[in-house]
């Protein structure tokens, strides 16, 4: 651990989850805890939850959750030491700087470093006779010199060890290096550099540190587009490109291009809010984060199959995290690079200018799909715009847009109401048959988002989860189940390793378990589910502790016994065969 435990115990003593969430969202007290409306999606009705009790937060909208440290890092997008740096500050803490040379915070540190001088190094190369192909390829793109120095763009000269042999000169250990994603671990175990004879384009987050790269191949061959994999410094997830440049613009808005180039292109001719994904499909992480700056998002995905697509899916994503979107639709070109190039920026000005809202798009993308002078195709595309209608959630819009296609339809707005009326009704029917099936489905309800974390056992589990939920704020209660179980006899591998964490403080005479203990050695996924986990067993009695217990011993041993059972069979059958083949 970065920190020392007594560092982060008096942290933590100070940090009450309920005072620093209320710095973010308005919570109201609801019996024995806080409800307040989620900042991690876009709802209406409060659901999400925090427990003074056992310091955590859950949402039961999303499924977030976690400590006071995670939900810091969550609404900051900082990682876990800057989060941890953030909290002392507003606690009046100094944090411990001999802390700083060890583990998570040192190899970040070092990773950063090493980042902004690959940055340097492939900047230099593209100057050099080397990186004439790259100016070449990136000059022939349209982009300025100007341009490519405020981008910091550069040049990953050929070989298999420029970058290796010039970093270690400087003082980093190939360890160093491979932690930032610099140089990869061949099959024989050589290291080499990652990224060999491509255009580079630095990765900056929105504090300035370089975290990472993409590379693009300047001929022929796959991938077109190599990105730095996930690091101690880099999460794709987690970040977006330019956002350090847009951040600051003065536009109201960003720009959400598909792109490295296509957000280059944007901000040479003057629209300096573009951003773009990292080599992925657009996230609710970096929706949230966009939030940050900004209310609005226009939307400038490629105007082909797949980008229209992508634009289906990103609205949904962007006004979960509460943001106004926008869409801009395009022609006589695939993207917004190769748009500005033929027609010039005042003509994409006009285009951001006439972005449609999102409804209004999904209803003009529907009605391509029709010819509005056939009878039969009039009313497919009705149906089809009503149910778009249905899904509004403001009542004004579903007028406004129901008027529109009154007019395009020659059907009267009452009837296009009405039918929306009535398909909202079963949306929202279904939705409630779906949330019942959700609470009757104790299964369901109960299984990880994360899929290698999934439960093998339900009846076990339940058990195990109440086991933990119990003894996690009771320090008798965690000896006493400690003495009859160990983690390693649980079904879920992710609910025994909680239990080992309780019991072994338990047993030093730690104080109780609260989440932010557990949570420093679990994953983002893990701590979420935990969360999820106390928020669903926060009124059981200490009575039924015993019933849990054996409620997993009994199911252990049953599973011991199938397995034996399994085993004697299959040899059974092994020996079977082979007495046949010797008789035959």
């Amino acid at each position: 651990m970065a920190f020392p435990r007594e560092f982060m115990d008096e942290l933590l003593s100070r940090s009450d989850i309920v005072s620093v969430v209320s710095r973010y969202v308005s919570l109201s007290k609801r019996g024995a805890g806080y409800l307040g409306l989620c900042p991690f999606h876009n709802e209406k009705t409060p659901s999400f939850s925090v427990s003074s009790d056992k310091q955590f937060f859950h949402c039961f909208g999303c499924g977030v959750g976690g400590d006071v440290i995670s939900f810091v890092q969550r609404i900051e997008n900082l990682e876990f030491a800057d989060a941890v740096t953030k909290l002392a500050e507003w606690a009046g803490l100094e944090v411990p700087q001999s802390s700083f040379g060890h583990e998570e915070r040192d190899k970040r540190k070092r990773a950063l470093e090493a980042s902004r001088a690959a940055a340097r190094f492939f900047h230099e190369a593209l100057k050099g006779e080397d990186g004439e192909r790259a100016r070449k390829y990136l000059l022939g793109r349209g982009l300025s010199p100007a341009t490519i120095t405020r981008f910091g763009l550069g040049y990953s000269p050929e070989g298999w060890s420029n970058l290796l042999d010039e970093l270690v000169r400087q003082g980093y250990t190939k360890a160093e290096l491979l932690a930032a994603g610099l140089v990869t671990t061949g099959k024989t175990g050589n290291i080499y550099d990652r990224f060999r004879d491509r255009a580079m384009f630095p990765i900056i987050d929105a504090r300035g540190s370089v975290i990472g790269f993409g590379g693009r191949i300047m001929g022929e061959g796959e991938p077109k587009y190599l990105n730095s994999p996930e690091s101690a410094v880099f999460n794709k997830r987690k970040n977006l490109y330019a956002l350090n440049l847009a951040k600051s613009s003065k536009a109201e808005f960003f720009i959400l291009a598909e792109g490295y180039m296509d957000v280059i292109a944007l901000h040479q001719a003057g629209f300096d809010s573009a951003v773009a994904s990292l080599g992925t499909s657009l996230t609710d992480e970096q929706a949230h984060l966009m939030s940050k700056y900004k209310n609005r998002v226009v939307i400038a995905y490629d105007s082909d199959g797949a980008g229209r697509a992508a634009t289906e899916r990103a609205i949904d994503i962007l006004k979960r995290a509460g943001l106004d979107v926008r869409v801009i639709v395009m022609s006589g070109a695939k993207d917004p690079d190769e748009y500005i190039k033929k027609f010039g920026p005042d003509k994409y000005r006009n285009l951001i200018e006439g972005a449609l809202p999102a409804a209004e798009y999904r209803l003009a993308a529907s009605k391509q799909s029709f010819d509005l002078s056939d009878d039969k195709q009039r009313v497919l595309y009705i149906k089809a715009a009503v149910s778009q209608l249905a899904k509004l959630e403001n009542a004004v819009e579903r007028e406004v847009y129901a008027g529109r296609i009154a007019k395009e339809t020659n059907v009267s707005r009452d009837a296009i109401l009405d039918e929306a009326a009535r398909e909202r009704k079963r949306i929202l029917r279904e939705r409630e048959r779906e949330e019942k099936r959700k609470i009757l489905d104790p299964v369901g309800a109960l299984m990880p988002k994360e899929r290698g974390a999934r439960y093998k056992n339900a009846r076990s589990a339940v058990a195990e989860e109440a086991i933990i939920s119990l003894t996690a704020s009771d320090l008798i209660l965690a000896k006493s189940a400690g003495e009859k179980l160990s983690g390693k006899i649980f079904s879920s591998e992710l609910l025994g390793r909680v239990f080992d964490i309780i019991y072994n403080r338990a047993r030093n005479e730690e104080l109780e378990t609260d989440m932010s203990v557990i949570a420093e050695r679990l994953s983002e996924d893990e701590v979420s589910h935990i969360a999820t986990v106390f928020a669903r067993n926060g009124n059981l009695s200490r009575d039924a502790l015993s019933d849990y217990i054996e409620t997993v011993l009994r199911e252990h041993m049953r599973y011991e016994a199938e397995n034996d059972d399994a085993a004697i069979l299959a040899a059974a059958e092994f020996y079977r065969k082979k007495k046949g083949q010797k008789n035959g």
